[in-house]
């Protein structure tokens, strides 16, 4: 669980996020957006749109990338 600073000194819990966006995945493979978009639209992981934005499911792409390093 991530933690956020509320004031100097105070620190809650704060939810881990349950997708990334695609900028996120380019980041953690260290690719290119247009590379990590490509790997979207190749259905690797599971995705949903919220208007023009696209979320991939953390635990499809954690799975993914799992099975990658074997």
């Amino acid at each position: 669980m991530e933690h956020r600073m509320v004031g100097e000194s105070e620190m809650i819990p704060c939810p881990t996020p349950k997708t990334y966006r695609v900028e996120d995945i380019a980041r953690i493979l260290g690719i290119g957006r247009s590379s990590a978009y490509n790997l979207v639209k190749a259905g690797h992981f599971r995705t949903i749109r919220i208007g023009s934005s696209i979320r991939i499911s953390r635990k499809s792409f954690d799975e993914w990338l799992e099975q990658k390093e074997a």
